[in-house]
């Protein structure tokens, strides 16, 4: 049988500013997660940095304490909302995978690959709202990190998140997306991404559950049907999964029946 996410996660962190962590805390508590909240401490030399960079040092910080646990290692910011199920929920990549890299809980941008004979999704997204990693990931990723520090620097924007599906892949880890997302980022836009002519806005395409506490940000309604919306626009553009995937694939059925399965539900 199946364990739940939740009973294979040797430690969760909640990566913090100031922002107020108690309900979400509170929240990974009861369905007994060890929680540990990480908090930023500013700097003198960070007044020039980068915001993408400053959260980029926050995540490295919980890498760093990723290579101390045998068990995989659940990341979550500070603004995600996770789903009233969550501690019902399976994990959304094969626990007995090895080579595992990391495993998306929160989608942006999201594509799919490959589907394991598990019925796991192998695939692509950005955004580090939620995601799970292991000892080896962290490490590499923690390289990752050195390398941006290196170029282009810590006060320029770049956009690491983006990058780290490759960069893992390149280094024969296997990535995973959910069925459907196990939260939503309650948070506000970046402003960063509006000066550098990306999204500004993202949320959940698709949700688990009912969320377990309202977001912070207002007109839930029309933030959610937004979500909806753009994910099945990037359906039926073939941006979820790209036709070249799905022609060049061994098993197309079990790509098609993820990529439209997941949308069956009037939930917002």
């Amino acid at each position: 049988m199946t364990k739940s996410l939740v009973d294979g996660i040797g430690q969760l962190f909640i990566l913090a500013y100031k922002e107020d962590t108690t309900q979400l805390a509170s929240f990974f508590k009861q369905v007994g997660c060890d929680v540990e909240v990480l908090r930023q401490v500013h700097r003198p030399e960070y007044k020039t940095y980068s915001p993408s960079y400053l959260c980029l040092l926050n995540h490295r910080q919980a890498w760093e304490r990723a290579l101390l646990s045998e068990q995989p290692t659940l990341i979550v910011e500070a603004d995600f909302v996770p789903v009233s199920n969550f501690a019902q929920l399976p994990p959304p990549y094969d626990p007995l995978d090895q080579q595992l890299g990391i495993a998306w809980l929160y989608t942006c941008a999201a594509q799919i690959y490959h589907i394991t004979d598990q019925g796991y999704a192998e695939g692509y997204s950005t955004s580090m709202v939620a995601y799970v990693v292991t000892k080896q990931s962290a490490w590499q990723l923690i390289e990752l990190a050195e390398g941006v520090k290196a170029d282009p620097g810590p006060e320029t924007y770049t956009p690491w998140d983006s990058g780290i599906e490759y960069y893992l892949r390149d280094r024969n880890f296997h990535n995973y997306v959910p069925w459907r997302n196990y939260g939503e980022h309650g948070g506000i836009p970046n402003p960063e991404h509006r000066q550098n002519n990306l999204s500004t806005t993202h949320r959940a395409d698709v949700l688990h559950g009912p969320l377990a506490f309202k977001p912070s940000y207002q007109a839930v309604f029309k933030e959610r049907a937004y979500g909806r919306v753009k994910g099945l626009g990037r359906l039926f553009l073939n941006k979820y999964l790209r036709a070249a995937v799905l022609q060049g694939s061994v098993h197309p059925g079990r790509l098609l029946w993820f990529a439209l399965g997941r949308q069956l539900t009037w939930r917002l």
